[in-house]
């Protein structure tokens, strides 16, 4: 069995260790209003949390308990992390499990903002002050796994009154663009996907050659074909919304971003730094 290298092993507890916190502090909710990565232009947002949110995880409550996706997230970083750090050295290794985080929330949240202000510019003609929509995007509409519109309406109505703004101005296609403006703003990112995702990049870059399996589907394929492949798959999932082998909720945009930083990084590097026999 493959020895965990001491960056990895560290990694592998504060995620852990986030993981049990979220669970039993405050029933979830407090770690997840603290810690994930919430839209800028939430009211929830903290500077912390584009840190933070890689070591933060899905599923973590009493309620709706789910491991699978630390799991599979900690394995991934154990897997190919250890043979990334045992030939990059821990600096390095750290440099770009943390870039890969970065450029994961630069891509995921580009992606958002995109679409929020296209919904914002249905709303210019309102003259509506920053402030209020600031509020207005972050309540939290909620029921079960739904956001209801008539949730919505019903608690804008004081937001409004306390800017003295006529509601009787909203009509249909305004509300609709708040409503999906809201429904972006109440997004949140959490797990260490992304700066996985630019670990195995820099694993298939190490390693073109070393064959790897999907584990429900026990075909060997080089890593070189099978990392280009799922990177694409998070692609195309990010654009149609259309998720093949992940839960609908994921951030796709967030596992390319990863993936190009940390494809980026080691390209430059294996072209400004390294000798050649030093991959192999």
């Amino acid at each position: 069995m493959m020895r965990i290298s001491n960056t990895v092993k560290h990694l592998l507890i504060i995620n852990v260790l986030m993981f049990i916190g979220t669970l039993f502090v405050g029933k979830g909710v407090l770690f997840y209003d603290l810690f994930a990565m919430h839209f800028p232009a939430n009211e929830a947002f903290q500077p912390w949390q584009i840190i933070t949110h890689m070591f933060m995880h899905g599923g973590a409550d009493l309620n709706n308990l789910s491991l699978m996706h630390i799991l599979f997230n900690m394995f991934a970083l154990w897997m190919f992390g250890t043979p990334v750090e045992q030939v990059l050295g821990s600096k390095r290794f750290l440099f770009i499990y943390f870039s890969a985080g970065l450029g994961a929330v630069a891509l995921q949240v580009g992606y958002y903002y995109f679409d929020y202000y296209a919904a914002l510019s249905g709303i210019a003609d309102l003259n509506m002050n920053s402030d209020m929509i600031s509020k207005i995007v972050s309540i939290d509409a909620s029921e079960g796994q739904y956001i209801k519109g008539e949730i919505l309406s019903r608690q804008m109505m004081p937001i409004l009154a306390e800017y003295n703004f006529d509601p009787s101005l909203i009509k249909q296609d305004e509300f609709k663009a708040m409503f999906d403006m809201n429904v972006i703003a109440r997004n949140t990112m959490v797990g260490a996907s992304g700066c996985i995702m630019g670990i195995l990049a820099a694993f298939g870059m190490m390693n073109p050659n070393a064959e790897l399996m999907l584990i429900f589907l026990p075909i060997p394929i080089k890593a070189k074909y099978f990392i280009p492949g799922i990177i694409i798959l998070d692609l195309i999932s990010g654009i149609t919304g259309q998720s093949f082998f992940s839960p609908s909720n994921t951030a796709h945009f967030a596992h390319v971003g990863g993936a190009l930083t940390g494809f980026l990084i080691m390209w430059y590097w294996k072209k400004t730094q390294f000798n050649r026999n030093r991959w192999y």
